[in-house]
């Protein structure tokens, strides 16, 4: 595989980069993103550069700037440190730079900087450790050793609290108290300017020199920064180390208990003198037992390939997912950057249901579970969207951010090249098919777990709302007797304002026809349940309407060849020679030789749109049926969106086209530490490295959830000898294990009978029984 960033082929656990390039800045803070899914801190270096993205960013802590809408602040940064040695500023370009190696440990999530640096004559190494805590969700420990390595050296550090962070110009936060306690510990409160978010950061150093002597520090204050200044002299060969603890916490915070600020204040402070009292020894290895305990205990995965980069481009995928899944706090989720940069304003997209949500399914199921309370705790922005669109129900939207925001899409996006104007970002209006995804997100989780309890406590009613929903947007064409659903942007964005497009008008049939199913078993089986929910929703008018129009919804069917439309008129419009975008280093090429309504009127598809249907409701189409749509589609579509490459990877897996399923895998995990040097800058593609677990455990693992029913049929790819991964199911938990010519599945202490499918015959598990099937 090819990639832009540096592994240890024996340990697959390590990211490198082994020479500094101030201009590939962004893709390195990105991929080396350092977080615990509260909060995300960018791997910047600690001397500043110019073309630096310096974020802090604490999930769900959202604002609005000037009318924007809502997006994560970047917070005040702790990271950098200033330092001057022999009157010279570091700056590694400047001077001669040897022995460079930055590295990031996904197994612990430590940030490892070193280098030796020679300037007016004089040789220094330096040595820089970062970790953002998986122990304490608020904690982030610096340590810096510097050793002159030819001559005395005299050592000026500048290192403290700078506020004066802004996303892209914009500033989110009001400047607050400053102050030092107990002669030590520094303090800056702030505040979010429209949504009122309290925060307090404080900071402390511990220094350790060769012969113990003590470092005076002198604190100085400015405006929106609080820091200490130091300076020491040490000897040749000696060596100054100090260790940086600083502490985030805001009144968001579900673990803060106070009421004022002088709380608060507190609540930050206690957490750094008790932090604070252990080495960085002592923090590095809680951190690395709570990753072992939070991440890697779950969902074990095993890659033997003759590419050892397989399996260290699936570590990193799940060691991203853990850096931006705030795992601790159910009013928050997964934004489609994650907590690695700005890109996106830190908005949750369909991309949690369709790419993410599956990981955690099978991996952790409470985590799942938290994702779609989320989605609960958003019915009040979904009916206020639906209502002022002059819809019933609830209309999910296609940005979200605070869950009870609603839609928060912005309206405005990137100038045509045509015409030089704004262009609209008509998704927040028309992409509507989130509504089911949502829904169709949701009793995945149900049928995978059987968690009966929270479908009847959450899930039913998400699904009965979306239903609501999809019966008020029907729109009737009298003419043919039938409901169409027309002025929409489906999967594939490079079509919009079309009608019935194929993957909306599916899934909203199915939100329908699940609602119906729901309805009956609950008033059957769940009066009490049913009676509640029928008089919040109104159930027994809409049981009425989804009967009369679900079976009219439009659904295009296959042409004479076999090609289902993937709107009313996308088979009619031009083709042309695609050849050049589809191989194109960067995405998004064709932009350069068309604007989006040009992009309109050809043969062109963004993202998989009819395959993905295809991929989601496999037991609805036939093999051939598949195959033939994938000869159409796939010539026709440029991956220009990260969701893609993963679900044509699974389907042509499916397809028993694994040469070509690998080959997509490959590119899928190459979106982030592939040879781009620039796709990253914005932070991260969540959805992307979710699709990377789904291609290794859906695809190549074959596993599949087929209503209520679990299905293995493994398709291994000719450079793998091996594969072995864990899944709940049913609350139970699989270990599975697929070679050449055999698949193993055992059942780890079950506490109930397990029944799987594979090639059409069932098998049952208990205890700890396996079974070794010949392939």
């Amino acid at each position: 595989m090819q990639l832009g960033i540096r592994t240890n082929p024996t340990n697959p656990w390590i990211l490198q980069e082994k020479e500094f390039n101030s201009r590939y800045l962004g893709k390195v803070e990105a991929v080396m993103c350092q977080g615990n899914g509260y909060m995300g801190v960018r791997a910047t270096t600690e001397e500043n550069y110019v073309e630096e993205r310096r974020d802090t960013l604490i999930a769900g802590t959202f604002d609005k700037f000037d009318g924007e809408v809502n997006e994560l602040p970047n917070l005040p940064d702790v990271t950098e440190i200033k330092i001057e040695i022999n009157g010279q500023i570091l700056d590694l370009n400047q001077g001669h730079v040897t022995d460079y190696q930055r590295e990031i440990d996904l197994k612990n999530g430590l940030l490892t900087r070193s280098f030796t640096w020679t300037i007016a004559e004089r040789i220094y190494r330096l040595k820089f450790e970062r970790l953002v805590s998986m122990a304490n969700r608020h904690l982030i420990v610096s340590r810096v050793s510097i050793t002159p390595l030819d001559g005395q050296a005299v050592v000026m550090v500048k290192s403290g609290i700078d506020g004066q962070m802004t996303n892209n110009g914009a500033s989110h936060l009001v400047e607050g108290d400053k102050r030092l306690f107990d002669g030590t510990f520094m303090q800056m409160l702030t505040r979010t300017s429209e949504s009122k978010i309290n925060m307090a950061i404080t900071t402390c150093h511990k220094f350790k020199t060769a012969d113990g002597h003590d470092i005076k520090q002198q604190m100085e204050i400015g405006r929106r920064q609080v820091f200490f200044k130091f300076m020491d002299t040490i000897a040749p060969q000696a060596t100054l180390q100090f260790t940086k603890y600083s502490t985030l916490v805001t009144d968001r915070d579900n673990d803060y208990q106070g009421q004022d600020l002088g709380a608060l204040q507190q609540f930050g402070l206690t957490l750094l003198k008790v932090e604070s009292a252990k080495t960085f020894k002592e923090q590095l290895a809680a951190t690395t037992t709570a990753w072992h305990r939070n991440v890697w205990d779950y969902g074990k995965l095993q890659i033997e390939s003759n590419d050892t980069d397989d399996q260290v481009a699936l570590n990193f995928a799940r060691y991203q997912l853990a850096v931006s899944t705030p795992v601790h706090d159910h009013r928050m989720n997964i934004g489609a950057k994650g907590l690695t940069g700005e890109g996106y304003k830190g908005h949750t997209f369909w991309d949690t249901e369709i790419f993410m949500l599956p990981y955690y399914i099978f991996t952790k199921p409470e985590v799942a579970k938290s994702l779609i309370k989320y989605r609960y705790l958003g019915l009040s922005g979904a009916h206020r969207k639906a209502q002022a669109n002059n819809y019933e129900g609830a209309q999910f939207p296609w940005e979200a951010a605070w869950p009870s925001d609603g839609e928060s899409t912005p309206v405005w996006g990137a100038a045509d090249i045509i015409t030089g104007r704004a262009m609209k970002i008509w998704s927040g209006f028309i992409e509507q098919h989130i509504t089911s995804d949502v829904a169709y997100g949701a009793m995945e989780y149900v049928n995978a777990t059987g968690d009966d309890q929270f479908a009847l406590d959450k899930v039913y009613e998400i699904v009965l709302d979306a239903a609501k929903f999809w019966a008020s947007r029907l729109e009737y064409n009298g003419k043919v007797d039938r409901y169409e659903i027309n002025d929409v942007i489906g999967p594939d964005e490079y079509k919009e304002h079309i009608n019935n497009n194929t993957f909306t008008n599916y899934t909203a049939k199915w939100t329908l026809q699940t609602a119906i199913e729901l309805y009956e078993a609950l008033k059957t089986n769940e009066p009490q349940k049913f009676a509640e929910l029928n008089h919040r929703l109104n159930l027994d008018l809409c049981y009425q309407l989804w009967q009369e129009r679900v079976n009219k919804i439009y659904l295009l069917q296959p042409n004479s060849e076999g090609v289902i439309p993937e709107n009313d008129t996308y088979l009619s419009l031009k083709t042309i020679d695609l050849s050049k975008y589809k191989s194109a280093s960067h995405v998004g090429e064709i932009f350069n030789d068309y604007n989006l309504d040009q992009i309109s009127k050809i043969q062109v598809t963004k993202q998989a749109d009819v395959l993905l249907l295809l991929y989601l409701f496999e037991q609805k189409f036939a093999a051939k049926e598949k195959r033939i749509n994938w000869d159409y589609y796939e010539p026709k579509t440029t991956h220009d969106s990260s969701l893609s490459l993963s679900t044509h990877a699974v389907l042509a897996s499916d397809l028993k086209m694994t040469d070509k399923a690998y080959e997509l895998f490959q590119r899928a995990c190459q979106i982030d530490i592939g040879p781009d040097m620039t796709s990253s800058n914005d932070g991260t593609h969540s959805a992307s490295l979710g699709g990377i677990w789904n291609v290794v455990v859906f695809g190549f693992g074959g596993i599949r959830l087929l209503g209520t029913t679990l299905r293995i049929e493994p398709h291994l790819p000719k450079a793998w000898m091996k594969l072995s991964f864990e899944i709940f199911w049913q609350q139970q938990r699989l270990r599975i294990m697929v070679d050449r010519g055999h698949l193993s599945v055992q059942a780890l202490n079950a506490t109930a009978p397990i029944s799987f499918e594979h090639r059409g015959k069932q098998y049952h598990l208990d205890g700890n029984e396996s079974v070794v099937i010949n392939l």
